[in-house]
C-alpha cells in the first residue's frame, strides 16, 4: 500500500538518510501498452519526469507491455485488481483496439483516473518523397489508392488509422480501398516511412520532432483545428479538406480500488496537472491541456467508445 503511517514514514526516512523535506521513492508504476518511442511512451515518461521534478512522486517506474494495440496491457491491468500502485497510460487507440480486436477485456471495467492531453496528428513523408506537398499526395492517392500505402502506429480503430480514413472519405476514396499498414507504435512506423515501405505516415505531433527538425521527415499537414507550434505545415482545412481530428491520452487504474485509493491516485495526477513542470511539457510537445478526472473521464471513455463504433460503421469498417 502506498499510504504510510507517519511513524513508519519517519523511521524509513531516518534509515534511508532522507530528510523530512524530501520525497521518498515512489512505489507507483506506469504501464505503457505500446513499445518505447510511441506516443503513449513519450507521454508516460514525460509525466513520470514531471512528477519527480515537481516533488510529487520520486522515481516513478515506467515500463512497456506492448501487444494487440494496447489490449495486452489492458488484460494485465485486469489481473492487478486492487493494486493502487499501478497505472496505465491509454487513449483513443486502446478504445479502438478493444472494439476491433474482440478482446475479452473492457476499459469499462478499469478505474478511470484522468484524461490528460489532446494532440493533433501529422501527415508525414520522408525527405526524398516525390510528394512535395499535400496536393500532390492527394492527387496520387485519388488516382490509385491501393498504390499509395499509408502507415500508422495504431491498430484498426486507433487515431493513426481513423485520421487517414476520415480524410479518404472526405476525398471520395472508399476507406475499404485504402492500403493501411499497421505498425505497433511510432518507432516501427518511423522505420517503415524512412525505408519506403509506405508512401506516407500519420502520427502524433509529439512523436517525431527530431526527425522533422533534422529534415529526415517532411510534414505535409496537421489534422487539428489550428496549425501546430513549431511545424511549418497547414491544417487539413487550410488545404481544402474539411476534416479536423484530435487524439487524446489519459490514465486508468486497475479495478477493485477503494474510494480512498482512487482519491489518492486522482490527487497525485491532479497535482501533476497543476505543476509548472507539466505546463512546460505541454508547451514543449505541442499538447493541449484536456484534463478531465474521475467519473467524468469514465463517462467520456464510454461516449468515445460509442462514437468510434458509429464512425467505423459509417466508414464501412465496422
Amino acid at each position: 500500500m502506498r499510504r504510510r503511517l507517519s511513524v513508519v514514514l519517519a523511521a524509513a526516512l531516518v534509515l534511508s538518510g532522507c530528510s523530512a523535506g524530501e520525497t521518498e521513492p515512489s512505489e507507483l508504476r506506469v504501464m505503457v501498452p505500446n513499445p518505447p518511442g510511441s506516443g503513449y511512451d513519450v507521454t508516460a515518461r514525460t509525466a513520470a519526469r514531471a512528477l519527480g521534478d515537481a516533488g510529487i512522486e520520486r522515481d516513478v517506474e515506467v515500463f512497456n507491455l506492448p501487444g494487440g494495440g494496447g489490449t495486452v496491457g489492458l488484460r494485465r491491468l485486469m489481473y492487478e485488481e486492487g493494486n493502487a500502485d499501478l497505472l496505465m497510460l491509454m487513449g483513443l487507440g486502446v478504445v479502438g483496439s478493444e472494439q476491433t480486436s474482440g478482446a475479452p477485456v473492457s476499459l469499462a471495467d478499469t478505474t478511470p483516473i484522468a484524461r490528460l492531453i489532446a494532440e493533433p496528428g501529422i501527415i508525414v513523408v520522408r525527405a526524398d518523397s516525390p510528394y512535395r506537398d499535400l496536393a500532390e499526395l492527394i492527387a496520387a492517392w485519388r488516382a490509385d489508392p491501393a498504390a499509395v500505402a499509408v502507415g500508422g502506429g495504431s491498430s484498426l480503430g486507433g487515431p493513426d488509422h481513423l485520421a487517414p480514413m476520415l480524410v479518404a472519405d472526405e476525398l471520395g476514396i472508399e476507406p475499404s480501398d485504402v492500403d493501411y499498414q499497421r505498425y505497433d507504435g511510432g518507432g516501427d512506423l518511423l522505420a517503415a516511412i524512412l525505408s519506403g515501405q509506405v508512401a506516407f505516415g500519420v502520427s502524433g505531433v509529439s512523436e517525431y520532432p527530431d526527425q522533422v527538425r533534422s529534415g529526415q521527415l517532411r510534414v505535409l499537414a496537421v489534422t487539428g483545428e489550428q496549425r501546430a507550434p513549431g511545424i511549418e505545415a497547414p491544417t487539413l482545412r487550410e488545404s481544402g479538406i474539411d476534416v479536423v481530428f484530435t487524439n487524446w491520452r489519459g490514465i486508468v487504474a486497475p479495478p477493485g480500488l477503494t474510494a480512498e485509493q482512487v482519491e489518492e491516485l486522482t490527487s497525485t495526477v491532479s497535482r501533476l496537472h497543476d505543476s509548472d513542470q507539466w505546463r512546460a511539457a505541454l508547451d514543449r510537445y505541442g499538447w493541449a491541456d484536456a484534463y478531465l478526472e474521475g467519473d467524468e473521464f469514465g463517462s467520456f471513455i464510454a461516449e468515445e467508445s460509442t462514437r468510434l463504433s458509429e464512425t467505423l460503421t459509417g466508414l464501412g469498417l465496422g
